[in-house]
């Protein structure tokens, strides 16, 4: 019989954390549960009326009154959820409550104009009643982002958003075009480059969609069954423990879109198990920590970014998607390639099989998730309704749940269900306006512009340096930036510069998305690694360090597709295909010198161990070089150049493991 708290794990075990991260101690309850059921629902229904036209009561609405009431009734919902003080959850306190009325109040007001203020042009000329409840739902907007996006993001969005009132008094390259503050803050809220511009589009669009499938599928039994599957595939093998989170946490997080939510849910179950089996505490959670930072980044769905970056370039879904692809495969690879490394190294076996569900069985037990992403991936990828997509696949799922008794909802299920969606959904709403307000606020001045001429002047005519300015750029941002807020911020401020530069823009869109999610891993910030060490009882710096170096394709990787397209699937078949084959070498052998054992060769040791994992490890680069001249070296030579330097660590190592065989 398996034990409950290690490998499989009832589906209770998966419902404890919200798609948000709530426990079930900082769900809201009472007067303020109701309204936040009943609200989140109400927006459900005007989403599918308003995606599918159904035209429900004779309703048609422009598309900025359907964002200015979707985007209200959530900012109401944040201040009934998140504390002033910090935290969600417990009894709204008299002032929420006021800011909730508030909310609603001008959302009405909002709503009931938007055709004048289109007609009008509101954004430049507003009436002064529109100028004032512009003003009151700006800074509604700027409390709901520190509530829900934390202290940090906070002062960054306020900061730009009185950008434009002192634009025309900043030095060179910063200034740009001056308002007043009257004329500031109708710009943010009447005008669609602001907070209700590209990212509340694609989220009134296609993001609340597939935020709600995560959320059903979570609480119907889809955590379980990702879980009992990544058991079925690998966990049998050496360090079993670690490949099963590795799935079932890329699975997971590529539904959810959070980082943390991750590590909080496939956590729970993955780290007991890999502690269990032989994984210190440090490894084990960063193990967890990197495979929920890679969920963010996996096809499918990619949680909510990936839908945001297909409404700035103005590409559907699945391009993205597919795109992302293979820099995807490249990540977990080298960690699965470092787990499996790390587990010979030190003799870790797999989880002993009492303990493992038959493959078998658990695909006939999951036929309904099978069919369900079957679905769902035709209707994305066949018919091209990424729109529609979820709702058909969330529809499905909930009705053939309920011939399932084992996870059948009840009211009590379905109630928290709910709640966690309209809490994942009011959190996003929130920081998505905030972030708006960065959009408009470089939209008004003209900023953009500028630094990306400024960038590319720094640069010259190098690309690697470009490069790696944009790289720090993105680390610095994505450390006080959720994903999704971090992404769009870079792709106004940063992206330009880089495409103008000579990149790809697909490419350079991946860039700044993958170095914006470094931060999850990485020291001081290190969210995910953080999270996870708090669950794993090891210290959080060792952590994030340890998660450094198991996720260390995450830094190399974006310059490789960067610099060579193919590796997104931009080029010819053929040539894909070519440098995926390097890549993936290259990055197996990167993965050894990190671990300092090459798989199915031996230990990498002895006292020239060191400058051997260098050499191991640079040969690797030079053999994932994409196909593009640097320092003088062609595609050719540099893979000829990485092999020579690989050959004589790994005929060290395959000496070290032949003499401990003869050995007596």
């Amino acid at each position: 019989m398996t034990n409950p708290d290690t490998s499989r794990a009832p589906q209770s075990k998966f419902e404890e954390v919200a798609i948000d991260g709530a426990t079930p101690a900082e769900r809201i309850s009472g007067l303020a549960r109701w309204v936040v059921v009943i609200t989140t629902l109400l927006s459900l229904v005007l989403v599918v009326n308003q995606l599918f036209n159904l035209q429900i009561m004779g309703i048609v609405l422009i598309d900025g009154r359907y964002l200015y009431i979707l985007g209200g009734m959530f900012l109401a919902l944040t201040f009934l959820i998140f504390q002033a003080r910090g935290g969600k959850g417990g009894e709204p306190s008299l002032l929420d409550w006021v800011f909730f009325a508030a909310s609603v109040g001008t959302t009405v007001y909002l709503s009931q104009t938007a055709q004048q203020n289109l007609s009008q042009g509101w954004e430049y000329a507003a009436p002064d009643t529109a100028q004032y409840v512009s003003v009151v739902f700006f800074f509604l907007i700027l409390e709901a982002t520190r509530r829900a996006g934390g202290l940090v993001l906070f002062l960054i969005v306020t900061l730009f958003a009185f950008y434009p009132t002192f634009a025309g008094h900043v030095p060179d390259p910063f200034s740009g075009f001056q308002s007043t503050f009257l004329q500031t803050v109708p710009y943010h809220i009447y005008s669609a480059e602001s907070s209700f511009g590209i990212p509340m589009k694609a989220f009134g669009g296609v993001v609340i969609g597939f935020i709600l499938f995560g959320a059903v599928l979570q609480r119907t039994g889809g955590g379980q069954f990702f879980n009992d599957l990544a058991l079925g595939l690998v966990g049998g093998y050496r360090g079993g423990a670690a490949k099963v989170s590795i799935f079932a946490s890329g699975f997971m997080g590529s539904m959810s879109g959070s980082v943390i939510s991750n590590v909080l849910t496939t956590g729970a179950v993955s780290i007991p198990a890999m502690r269990k089996t032989g994984f210190s505490a440090k490894t084990a959670a960063a193990t967890e920590a990197c495979a929920s930072t890679g969920g963010v980044l996996m096809p499918p769905i990619m949680g909510a970014t990936a839908f945001v970056m297909a409404s700035f370039l103005s590409r559907p879904y699945v391009e993205i998607a597919l795109a992302a692809a293979i820099p995807s495969v490249l990540f977990y690879w080298g960690l699965f390639a470092q787990i499996d490394a790390y587990s010979a190294k030190r003799g870790l076996r797999g989880l002993p099989k009492p303990d493992l569900p038959r493959l078998r069985q658990v695909m006939i037990e999951g036929w309904p998730y099978i069919f369900v992403f079957a679905l769902l991936l035709y209707m994305m990828i066949g018919l091209r309704k990424e729109s529609s997509a979820p709702f058909y696949a969330t529809a499905l799922l909930l009705v053939v749940n309920q011939f399932r008794a084992s996870h059948r909802l009840n009211f009590s299920r379905l109630g928290n269900m709910i709640v966690g969606v309209g809490m994942g959904l009011s959190e996003l709403t929130a920081i998505l306006l905030g972030v708006g307000l960065i959009v408009g606020s470089f939209s008004a001045t003209g900023l953009a512009g500028t630094l990306v001429n400024e960038l590319v002047f720094l640069a010259g005519d190098s690309t690697l340096i470009l490069l790696l300015m944009g790289a720090i750029t993105a680390f610095i941002f994505g450390m006080g930036m959720t994903v999704t807020a971090c992404y769009i911020f870079l792709a106004v401020v940063l992206a330009p510069a880089l495409e103008a530069g000579g990149l790809n823009q697909l490419a350079v869109h991946l860039f700044i998305l993958y170095w914006g999610m470094v931060s999850y891993i990485t020291p001081p910030v290190a969210l995910g690694a953080f999270a996870a060490s708090t669950m794993a009882g090891s210290n959080p710096i060792a952590t994030g360090f340890e998660a450094m170096r198991l996720g260390g394709v995450i830094y190399i990787a974006p310059f490789f597709f960067v610099l060579n397209p193919a590796l997104i699937g931009q080029a010819p078949a053929w040539e894909v295909v070519v440098a995926l084959s390097c890549a993936m070498i290259g990055v197996t052998l990167i993965s050894a010198a990190l671990q300092g054992y090459i798989s199915l060769v031996g230990p990498i040791e002895g006292r020239a161990a060191l400058p051997m994992r260098i050499a191991l490890f640079f040969g690797g680069v030079l053999i994932a070089m994409p196909e593009n001249d640097l320092a003088g070296l062609g595609y050719s030579l540099s893979f000829i150049l990485g092999a020579a330097l690989c050959a004589l660590p790994m005929m060290r190592a395959w000496q070290a493991t032949s003499a401990a065989r003869v050995a007596p």
